[in-house]
């Protein structure tokens, strides 16, 4: 067990300082992590404290790679202090990348610590001098590696998950929370294509190498790139933005075993049709919903893991099993889970705003950039399908894998509150504890938030001009939970408004903060005449605290099939709504009342 102090930010929580951990070979988990107590007793300890000793401002980086994926780069990483006295600079660096030297701005050499990559590869340059606060300072680092990269063969390229924030020196503290400019050069062997973050400027063969030049015009929180021998297809969308799709030529070596019969060639360029469709629709419904993104181009690139996908500012991985028909995924054994097929792609889209516009402060605010990607892609669902059956079904299968219980006998909702982030995953709760409760949790709280508001007339208008003006509001920054709130609150309207103070706090003290999960029981009864329809109703919530508060939709569904969203009913604590109520005239006969239509609360239900 490690417990551990750090004024800024004990590893993995900052800018908490305080934290008890465990560590071993195979399973590490972090049981415990809090600010100062000083700051508590002053009411100042919150996720936006800056108490970073550096950032970084802008990076250089020129890299080559070779054909069978080793990786050199020099960096130029020009940092900020942040603190007091700053003599030693800890980054981040992919292990498997050496260090071989370090100089300044000025070409004197410097002392680094790297030890050997099987036990402590954390990187870190001393300096010649104590640095004054605010003092900027440049560090040239020449580096080199095999590992980082893999040779999959067939002109497939795959850069590991744990490389892809740090195969460039990258801040310690701080994450997808910092922000900065790069000017990037790659070097790539003769027939091979790179794709990285950014715009490229430049792009020419030299002494056999395909050379292309790329930069940022805004800070972005992450770098990234792909390589690989890939087919292209572009399409210039409104406002000049534009967006590429690519899929590798021919398939890696770990496939090509599979090739024949009913499987066919496997080829992926098939699908790339499919993938600019997606992404090309995403774009466009988000940028409703969500506003202008700040960059003006898009790659969606193939990489050669089938479990998942990422997405960095520009460039995003899509999985090669993305790149396969049901058919080819149904005789590998992959395609039970249909649903995550359908918005793998339009789930990293989504991240262009929810990670790279707006990017999340700490390990506590993660939850909002994984919950609102999964919450964006049921918007997806909903506005590409001409009814709601995929979008009732995706809540329905976020509801589930909130409440089922894992192979430790916990449901995710039980093991903590969202904002635990990645702390939830340990020996004792499952290491999928944080995917399964943190995505579909996260994208939970923004949906019910988004139902509380929608109605028939002006449709999802509230919940556009909220969005829009919490992006706008946060545009290339990090944003706090606490943020996210304030943003709520300043649109908040009054059935949002339970307590009578323009505060969420009800909300967010059962939803984000805490692990409520209620229970409803709804019975009706219905008398149709020509003046409407007199209705006895017994709506009773259960399970919860006396405190706890929620709106409960309810609605009619028609005899000519339509569902219409007829009353909002506010309960309070463990209690029972048993009344008869008159409904004027409909368009057509009441067949039935429901609650919970849209999957609009987080519940259990009779």
């Amino acid at each position: 067990m490690i417990f551990m102090i750090d004024p800024h930010g004990a590893l993995g929580v900052s800018p908490e300082e305080v934290e008890l951990m465990t560590w071993n070979d195979t399973r590490n988990g972090i049981w415990t992590a809090f600010h100062y107590e000083s700051e508590y007793h002053d009411g100042v300890a919150n996720g936006n404290e800056a108490n970073d000793s550096y950032s970084i401002d802008q990076q250089d980086l020129d890299t080559t790679l070779a054909k069978n994926g080793a990786i050199s780069v020099v960096a130029k990483t020009s940092i900020r202090s942040r603190s007091k006295g700053l003599a030693v600079v800890p980054l981040r660096l992919y292990p498997s990348l050496r260090v071989s030297a370090v100089q300044n701005g000025d070409g004197l050499q410097l002392d680094f610590i790297q030890e050997n990559k099987d036990y402590d590869p954390d990187f870190a340059v001393i300096l010649p001098g104590p640095i004054a606060n605010d003092q900027p300072y440049v560090l040239k680092i020449t580096y080199a590696g095999k590992d980082a990269v893999h040779d999959e063969g067939n002109g497939n390229y795959y850069l590991e998950s744990g490389a892809r924030e740090r195969w460039f020196p990258s801040a310690r503290e701080g994450g997808l929370g910092s922000y900065a400019t790069y000017h990037m050069i790659f070097r790539v062997p003769k027939g091979l294509d790179l794709i990285a973050t950014g715009k490229q400027v430049r792009q020419a063969e030299e002494g056999g190498q395909n050379v292309t030049e790329w930069v940022t015009d805004v800070p972005i929180p992450v770098a990234g790139f792909n390589m690989g021998r890939f087919k292209k297809q572009e399409t210039k969308l409104n406002g000049g933005f534009t967006l590429d799709a690519y899929a590798n030529t021919e398939i890696p070596d770990s496939v090509t075993h599979l090739v024949g019969g009913t499987m066919g060639n496997m080829n992926t360029t098939a699908m790339l049709t499919s993938a600019m469709a997606q992404g090309e629709a995403a774009l466009d419904i988000y940028s409703q919903y969500f506003g202008k993104l700040q960059f003006q181009s898009l790659a969606l690139t193939q990489q050669t893991a089938c479990n998942y996908g990422q997405s960095w500012p520009m460039l995003v991985y899509l999985p090669i099993c993305a790149f396969w028909d049901t058919t080819i995924r149904h005789q590998l054994g992959i395609d039970s889970d249909r649903m995550y097929w359908k918005v793998v792609t339009p789930h990293e889209v989504a991240h262009q705003w929810w990670g790279q516009t707006v990017s999340f402060r700490s390990y506590r605010d993660q939850w909002m950039s994984e919950g609102f990607a999964d919450f964006s892609a049921s918007i997806f669902l909903q506005s590409v399908n001409k009814n709601n059956n995929e979008f009732r079904d995706f809540w329905k299968q976020q509801r589930q894998q909130i409440t089922e219980k894992n192979a430790q006998g916990f449901r995710p909702i039980d093991v903590g509150p969202v904002t635990m982030g990645y702390r939830l995953a340990n020996s004792r709760s499952g290491d999928y504890a944080y995917r399964d409760l943190v995505y579909p949790k996260g994208a939970y709280i923004l949906h019910m938030i988004r139902m509380m508001n929608w109605n028939g007339r002006e449709g999802d208008q509230w919940l556009q001009a909220t969005l829009h003006d919490f992006v706008e509001t946060y545009r290339a920054r990090p944003a706090t939970t606490e943020d996210f709130k304030a943003i709520l609150e300043k649109h908040m309207t009054r059935t949002m408004d339970l307590d009578g103070n323009q505060r969420m706090d009800w909300f967010f003290n059962e939803f984000v903060y805490g692990t409520a999960l209620p229970h409803y029981s709804f019975a009706t009864e219905i008398n149709q005449n020509s003046d409407g329809a007199s209705v006895h109703i017994k709506l009773t919530q259960g399970n919860v605290t006396d405190s706890f508060k929620m709106p409960v939709a309810i609605y009619a569904e028609l005899a000519d099939g339509r569902v219409i969203k007829i009353a909002s009913a506010p309960m309070a604590g463990n209690a029972t709504i048993d009344r008869t109520v008159k409904l004027p005239p409909s368009p057509s006969p009441i067949k039935r009342l429901m609650i919970n239509y849209y999957n609009d609360v987080l519940c259990t239900q009779d």
